[in-house]
Formats: structure tokens, C-alpha cells, sequence
């Protein structure tokens, strides 16, 4: 029944998918064509309302067949209509539509980082790029040895991405591990938290450079599945008994703002040691 359940899941958000994306890449390309930037705005909230519609349909959906799984606390004073940095631990390719189950119309459409290979994903990809998400070029230490001219590419790509959402409030994503959570990740690292990797700064600090005069909190959220994380097919079935999320609206220092990462060692050191705070506090929540 749970495999019935999830294949029926799935042909729907195809069927919401296949009717969405077409309309809005056509909005997306008249944006690209006329430079009126009164008329590109407008036609950037008309582009998150569709990707909201597509979200809320296929919360909807996996609601009316597995029944409510979230657990959720802490979303008090939050708004709609403000800029936030939003942060979780990262267990599950699950953990994307429970966000975006858990914060739609409480806070503004989440926009994340993805890696560049992305784009090529059928359909999502363009869907992707028509809501300026931006993607990320990772270079292995490796390649930085053979090319040091790439160093700090990537976060530069960061800062351009972070100037276009400037113009109307939205809600950054950055998973600070940079990956997802496993064990032998974990052991490979030997990170000092015992339900989390190490966090990284760079993402944070650009997002916090470039958008310090936006941005006054941050959300720091915790996600568990119970009993395990599940498989993205597990997900589709339903076969997890429940996710617990747990919501934090932090103010951010005013010293952590409109600084440059890259150039700014204090700066950098600053946050990184803000971050490893949150991240204990983070780690306490998930035990």
C-alpha cells in the first residue's frame, strides 16, 4: 500500500510539475527580455507566487496520503514580509520540501544554493534558474593546487547572486555542512559535534556582506526524523513515523554585517566563531 501510496505522490507532483514550469519559464524569458527593472520586480513576485502554488500543491498532496508528519515549534514572530538567513542541519533529501512545508506563507520563499550540475535536472533545473536560485561551482582542494586562480570563485558567484535579492524579501538557505550528515563523513572528519559536521563560514559571510542592511535574523533549524532519515522513495511513501522541527529566530550581531570575507580576517574568525556557538547549541537541540 505504502509503494501504491508513493507512486501516486509522485505521478501527481510530475502532473503539478509539467503544468507549472512551462508558465513560468515563459514569464521568466519576458523578464530576461525586458530590462524595465519596475516591471522585472513585479514579474519576479509573480514568478515565486507560481513556485509557492507548486509547493503548496504538493504539501497538499503528500498530506492527503500520509496524514501530518510535521511536528513543528517556534514559528512565532516570524514574517512575510522581512529578509532572513536561514540555517539547518542536513540529514535527508527530504529535508527541502519539510522546510518548505514548514515555513510556507510564514516567512518568504526560500531560495537556495545549488551545485552548478543541477541546472540539467528535467525541468526543476530551468525552474531553478527562472527563480535566479544561484549555482555553485565546488572545487576540490585539488583543483585550486593546479588552478589557485579559482580560488574564492565560488563565493564570489555568492556576492553577484546576493545582489539580486536585494529588491524584494526573501529567505536565504545555506546548509553550513556543506553536505549531508553520515557517519562516516562525520568520522572522517572527526568533528567535535556529535549529530553535525563541521560548519563552514564562507557561504554565511558573503550572504551577510552583501546583504547585511537586509537582513537582521537569523533561523536556526533543527530537523529529525523519527525512527531514521528516510530515502527520497521512503519519503514519497511515507514510510517515516514523524519529522520534529524545531524553529529559532536569533538576532544577528551587528559586527557580522557588510564586511568582506575574503579580505577581512577579524571578520572572518568572528563568525566562523559565531557559527561554532550556534552549531553547539544546534548539536544540544538534536540530542
Amino acid at each position: 500500500m505504502s509503494s501504491l501510496k508513493g507512486s501516486v505522490f509522485l505521478i501527481l507532483v510530475v502532473i503539478n510539475t509539467l503544468f507549472w514550469v512551462p508558465i513560468l519559464l515563459i514569464f521568466a524569458l519576458i523578464k530576461l527580455i525586458v530590462p524595465i527593472h519596475g516591471f522585472r520586480r513585479a514579474l519576479s513576485r509573480l514568478l515565486v507566487w507560481i513556485a509557492e502554488t507548486w509547493v503548496a500543491l504538493n504539501n497538499h498532496s503528500h498530506r492527503i496520503l500520509h496524514g501530518k508528519k510535521l511536528e513543528v515549534s517556534g514559528l512565532n514572530d516570524l514574517q512575510k514580509d522581512d529578509w532572513y538567513l536561514l540555517i539547518s542541519n542536513h540529514v535527508a533529501a527530504a529535508d527541502i520540501p519539510v522546510l518548505q512545508s514548514v515555513f510556507h506563507k510564514k516567512i518568504p520563499f526560500l531560495k537556495f544554493f545549488l551545485k552548478k550540475e543541477l541546472i540539467w535536472m528535467p525541468f526543476l533545473g530551468l525552474a531553478w534558474w527562472a527563480l535566479d536560485f544561484p549555482f555553485m561551482r565546488r572545487f576540490t582542494k585539488e583543483y585550486l593546487q593546479k588552478n589557485p586562480h579559482m580560488k574564492g570563485k565560488d563565493l564570489e558567484i555568492t556576492r553577484k547572486a546576493c545582489e539580486k535579492f536585494k529588491d524584494y524579501p526573501i529567505t536565504v538557505i545555506n546548509y553550513v555542512e556543506g553536505t549531508r550528515f553520515t557517519q562516516a563523513k562525520h568520522d572522517k572528519q572527526q568533528s567535535q559535534f556529535t549529530h553535525l559536521l563541521k560548519p563552514k563560514s564562507g557561504g554565511i559571510g558573503f550572504v551577510l556582506g552583501s546583504m547585511g542592511d537586509r537582513i537582521s535574523y537569523l533561523i536556526l533549524t533543527s530537523i529529525k526524523y523519527l525512527p531514521h532519515p528516510p530515502s527520497p522513495w521512503e519519503y514519497m511513501c511515507g514510510k517515516f513515523a514523524k519529522v520534529q522541527v524545531l524553529v529559532e529566530k536569533i538576532k544577528i550581531p551587528d559586527n557580522l554585517k557588510n564586511k568582506n570575507y575574503l579580505t577581512d580576517s577579524a571578520f572572518k574568525q568572528d563568525l566562523q566563531n559565531w557559527l561554532n556557538e550556534l552549531w553547539f547549541k544546534q548539536d544540544k537541540k538534536l540530542s
